[in-house]
């Protein structure tokens, strides 16, 4: 357990009665972006300020940024388990077979906005919370995608065929590949590079992508419409850390996150989503709007997954349709 305990406040004895030491605790704090990224302002320093706050400086946060802990982004879950890190950023959708209940936020039609889509995870967190060994102390999430394109502006759905396009989850390929490409998932720290290069044909993520990984390098094309719904967010704590705390600890750590944190996270993604569009228009990259005549070509297609999914057991007695329903779908 990397559980980082400092400085012993010391103890006294005073008529007799002895006054226990109290620790200052230190929780390691592991994210693979660099400190600059917006969910650092947003959600991490949000967090470890309100801590140090309410616990009268007696709990902080250390941060480990730019994967100093773990380089890997799809390993920052294991990393928490393993008691790598005491707190971690991670992305269900890298790892979309764990926590297929949360990743149905990634699904067509289920929420329109990322400040309507941390909503939805807020609604069902209950139920999203059983999918973790570990303790939830935010759920947020983005803006539906965009499409980025290298060589080929994708202004039909004829234009995604034979296409290789990055999708943040597995949960996603479905959905893809009914519009006629070939879809694969990649962590969001290489895809600058894949485009480049022409490894993948095209990026699938909300457009405060743009951003941050500068996706207006590689991307000369950008299209605004394919069918999608936000990509999740989670800011978790091991269980094995946060059981051995005391209750008032455990109070102060409850206090410091929870649902004002999540909407933190949702707020900044809403605020940013236009401007990532704004950067990319800015630095030459052509944008390419789908009428609604050619998104509901887009939806049509996909009709047939978006049945097979809903009728899909993705927990015991939960289907895809009861976690749609659970997310208030369509709002």
């Amino acid at each position: 357990m990397n559980r980082l305990i400092s400085l012993a406040l010391g103890s006294v004895l005073v008529a007799g009665v002895a006054a226990g030491p109290a620790l200052s605790q230190q929780l390691s704090l592991s994210y693979f972006m660099g400190p600059a990224h917006p969910m650092n302002a947003a959600v991490f320093t949000p967090f470890a300020e309100k801590l140090a706050e309410v616990s009268g400086g007696k709990m902080s946060i250390q941060q480990f940024p730019a994967g100093a802990l773990n380089s890997a982004p799809p390993r920052q879950y294991s990393i928490l388990i393993d008691g790598v890190a005491d707190v971690a950023f991670a992305l269900p959708g890298y790892t979309s077979q764990l926590f297929p209940m949360t990743n149905v936020i990634t699904v067509p039609t289920v929420c329109a906005s990322a400040v309507a889509c941390t909503d939805a995870l807020i609604g069902a967190k209950d139920t999203l919370e059983g999918e973790y060994n570990a303790k939830v102390l935010a759920i947020w999430a983005n803006d539906p995608p965009v499409l980025m394109t290298r060589n080929k502006p994708v202004r039909a759905l004829e234009d995604l065929a034979g296409m290789t396009v990055r999708v943040t989850s597995a949960q996603d390929v479905p959905f893809m590949e009914a519009l006629g490409a070939s879809a694969v998932s990649q962590p969001v720290n290489v895809i600058n590079q894949n485009l480049s290069n022409g490894v993948i044909d095209a990026i699938a993520i909300d457009p405060s992508a743009f951003l941050s990984f500068a996706l207006y390098e590689p991307a000369n094309y950008v299209t605004v419409g394919i069918p999608g719904s936000g990509s999740a967010f989670v800011l978790l704590m091991n269980n094995g850390v946060f059981d051995a705390l005391s209750e008032e600890e455990q109070g102060w750590i409850n206090e410091a996150s929870g649902d004002w944190l999540s909407r933190s996270g949702g707020q900044m993604y809403g605020r940013i989503a236009q401007r990532g569009i704004d950067v990319a228009v800015e630095n030459g990259v052509e944008l390419i709007e789908l009428s609604a005549e050619e998104r509901q070509r887009f939806l049509d297609a996909i009709a047939g997954e978006m049945a097979a999914f809903k009728a899909k057991e993705l927990a015991p007695g939960v289907t895809g349709a009861d976690m749609m329903a659970m997310m208030g779908a369509g709002s």
